[in-house]
């Protein structure tokens, strides 16, 4: 919202004296349309214009939506020029303290602009058109858009719409929009130039916004862009037509307009892209660059380098070999129109290069050997990341013209006699340097093996080791000069190309003898190239596997290894093939064999003991689901078993038939054992008293090793017939008289305490 700051008496003042407009741009919308475009847009002799027509608001009676406006004193950028708004033109005069919200939606809006930014409802649309005919290939012209709808969070959302339409004069294309953020086809709007919009939304194209304006702004808009440039490519001698318009978008409130600057439409020549360092598209060092004009017709030239006139030179183009602003004028055939052009040339230094002399070595000395060109790159290069790759070639021509055909396609494996190659770099300009390689070839030689021994002193003996090759670099330079560096590859080409190399800490990859390969190189140069034999001592004697060993009841127990080695070291001090071991406990021992490599071998001591049973648990009387439970006292890991020959880890038996048995327990490790003698149990469900002496009497089997038992007999309905005792058993009467056959129970009283009831049949 817009406030007028009521400072009455400062106003007046300034009125009076004269200077109370000067720092507001003036507005006068009686100018006509043709007077607007060819004295104050376009205002030279190099295009003829034509066919002038506008439309803008058609209901303020005597005041017109566009205008000629002058920026007297003030700080707006253009010094005059053409406006055109979605209100009353004279509204854009400063000061900025009244908001510019007026029109009506009567006042159409316009579909080529609907179209050219892809949007619909339009309305108040100011339209400038003319045709013109230009005589250079390129046309231009300076604006600023300027909005009331700068203000909250509407640069969010909100903008009205304004397009330059281009197209050529009286053709059915379609129209070309000139006003477009630089470099893209993005339309300038309030929503596509903005600062950030805090918790609302981020800024956009910010580099092109002019500003907030504040209520003494030269204008009366609450922001603007800054000068924009629209332009676009044309042939001479061919008629355009253009379209100038801007219209409010969605509905009539907050107004816009469009500021052209005054003599901005410039009909130029184009003199092609700056030639700049910050744009990656510099001149080389020691290169020349022909600027061209490309203007058709009998025309004059002049030349200027940092505006002043370079002599003699009045050709259609320009070659030069130095920095600086060139810029031309060309006067077209026997017209007084004069186009000018201007281009930045900026200069490059190429790369510099290394030259390089490199050795390599020859084993079977036949004068010839593999180069990896590669591993020059970056002493070529002085390790600069910014050249591009380094191409080698045979040909001095081929490598100055780039011939990528004749290149060496195989700079990593190049074979070669003693002679000299080329290498190119180009930076990341594209400039282009050629280095001269030597190559030369080593004769020296080593046939002797070198051989490097170690015991396999890691966890696993198995014939790998970790080797720390640094460690053999005394033997590979025993008498050499002083200064040769060591590298290890697997194999003699690996060596040779330096590929693969090995890491610091190597482990072979051949069971106890692997052969490796050490790069002697004197610089970047291949002095020799040294085989080397990787041996793996071990010492893996037969069984000397962790084993367990018992001490059954705290007795003493030595144990030994072979009597063959060189030495001997136990855990417990001992320094013999054999030590007696007194605890349970983990016992090792480390032997040495004559080339000093190790061995361990573990004694895990257990302590055991023979048992001694203390009870047995008899859960019998259940048919043949009777069960024994043994309970044992003593240190040590038992077996069990109910008959001394089948032996089970648990003391629980289920599933015992009656029977006599005698328990065993035993140590497993045979520490010594203990037996107990059980009886589990039964008595018969059915007896048939019948005098033919079988089954004639109800007893128990094995009762007799109860000789206290009671056992009392009952009918079914619970009457106590007889006290039998558990030898003689029951005969089936009662009072010497026979009873019938029916189901009878009995209860038994063990001398142990424990009573059993159950019921059977007697059958006749």
């Amino acid at each position: 919202m817009k406030f007028l700051r009521h400072y009455l008496f400062v106003f007046v003042f300034f009125c009076l004296t004269g200077n109370c407009f000067g720092q507001y741009i003036q507005v006068d919308d009686t100018y006509g349309v043709q007077q607007l475009i060819e004295n104050v847009l376009i205002n030279s002799p190099c295009a003829n214009a034509s066919n002038f027509t506008v439309m803008g608001d058609p209901f303020s009676s005597g005041q017109q939506s566009f205008g000629y406006f002058n920026a007297g004193t003030s700080s707006f950028p253009f010094a005059e020029g053409i406006v055109l708004s979605t209100a009353r033109a004279k509204r854009s005069e400063g000061p900025n303290n009244n908001l510019i919200d007026e029109g009506l939606t009567t006042w159409l809006g316009d579909s080529d602009l609907e179209d050219a930014l892809n949007i619909s409802g339009t309305f108040n649309a100011t339209v400038m058109e003319f045709d013109f005919t230009p005589l250079t290939s390129k046309i231009s012209f300076d604006y600023i858009f300027a909005s009331e709808e700068y203000q909250g969070t509407a640069p969010c959302r909100y903008s009205d719409g304004f397009a330059f339409l281009l197209k050529e004069a009286g053709t059915a294309d379609p129209y070309k929009n000139l006003a477009v953020i630089p470099n893209t086809t993005t339309p300038v709007l309030v929503t596509t130039v903005h600062p950030d919009i805090p918790g609302r939304c981020p800024a956009i194209n910010e580099n092109y916004f002019g500003g907030y304006n504040g209520s003494n702004a030269p204008i009366n808009f609450n922001g603007q862009t800054t000068v924009l440039t629209a332009k676009s490519d044309v042939i001479p001698g061919r008629t355009y037509h253009i379209k100038l318009v801007i219209a409010d978008h969605e509905n009539i409130r907050y107004d816009s307009a469009i500021f052209l600057g005054g003599g901005s439409f410039d009909v130029g020549t184009d003199l092609g892209q700056d030639q700049l360092i910050a744009t990656n598209n510099p001149v080389c060092a020691n290169q020349t660059y022909d600027i061209q004009t490309n203007e058709i017709g009998s025309n004059s030239y002049k030349w200027f380098k940092d505006n002043v006139e370079i002599p003699l030179e009045t050709n259609s183009n320009l070659i030069v070999s130095t920095p600086g602003t060139y810029s031309v004028e060309i006067t077209l055939g026997s017209t007084t129109c004069i186009a000018k052009g201007q281009i930045v040339i900026e200069y490059a230094p190429a790369p510099t290069l290394t030259t390089i002399n490199v050795v390599q070595c020859d084993e079977d000395l036949d004068g010839s050997t593999l180069f990896n060109l590669t591993t020059l790159n970056s002493a070529i290069t002085n390790n600069d990341p910014s050249f591009g790759p380094v191409t080698y070639f045979e040909n001095l021509i081929d490598a100055q013209n780039q011939v990528f055909t004749n290149a060496i396609f195989t700079p990593n494996s190049y074979s070669s006699s003693p002679k000299t190659i080329y290498a190119t770099v180009t930076n990341n300009f594209g400039c282009l340097t050629v280095a001269t390689i030597s190559l030369q070839v080593s004769s020296n030689a080593f046939p002797n093996v070198i051989d490097f021994e170690t015991c396999d002193l890691d966890n696993v003996i198995d014939g790998y080791y970790a080797f720390q090759l640094s460690n053999i670099d005394a033997q590979v330079l025993n008498g050499l000069p002083t200064g040769l560096v060591v590298t290890y590859y697997p194999t003699y080409d690996d060596a040779l190309l330096q590929t693969n190399i090995l890491p610091s800490i190597y482990t072979n990859e051949t069971q106890y003898i692997s052969r490796i390969y050490a790069k002697i190189l004197d610089g970047t140069n291949c002095y020799g190239i040294q085989p080397v034999d990787l041996y793996v001592n071990s010492n893996s004697p037969p069984n000397f596997e962790d084993q367990e060993v018992y001490l059954c009841d705290d007795v003493p127990l030595t144990v030994s290894v072979a009597t063959t080695f060189f030495s001997y070291t136990w855990s417990n001090g001992d320094n013999d093939f054999s030590t007696q071991l007194n605890a349970a406990g983990e016992y090792t021992v480390t032997v040495t064999n004559r080339d000093g490599c190790e061995a361990t071998k573990k004694f895990i001591a257990i302590a055991s003991g023979a048992p001694t049973i203390t009870s047995v648990d008899i859960n019998d009387f259940q048919g043949d689901s009777n069960s024994v439970n043994i309970n044992v006292t003593g240190l040590g890991t038992w077996e069990y078993s109910l008959d001394g020959l089948n032996y089970q880890d648990s003391p629980f038996f289920s599933n015992v038939i009656p029977g006599e048995y005698q328990v065993h327990v035993r140590d497993q490790f045979l520490c010594g054992d203990d037996t107990f003698d059980i009886f589990v149990l039964n008595y018969p469900s059915f007896f048939t008293p019948n005098d033919d002496t079988y089954n004639d009497v109800w007893t128990i089997e094995n009762i007799e090793f109860y000789p206290n038992a009671v056992i009392q007999i009952f009918d079914r309905f619970g009457k106590f017939l007889k006290q039998i005792s558990p030898i003689n058993g029951w005969d089936g009467t009662f009072m010497g008289k026979k009873l019938p056959s029916d189901d009878y129970w009995f209860v038994m009283q063990l001398n142990n305490g424990r009573t059993i009831k159950g019921h059977f049949s007697l059958k006749r």
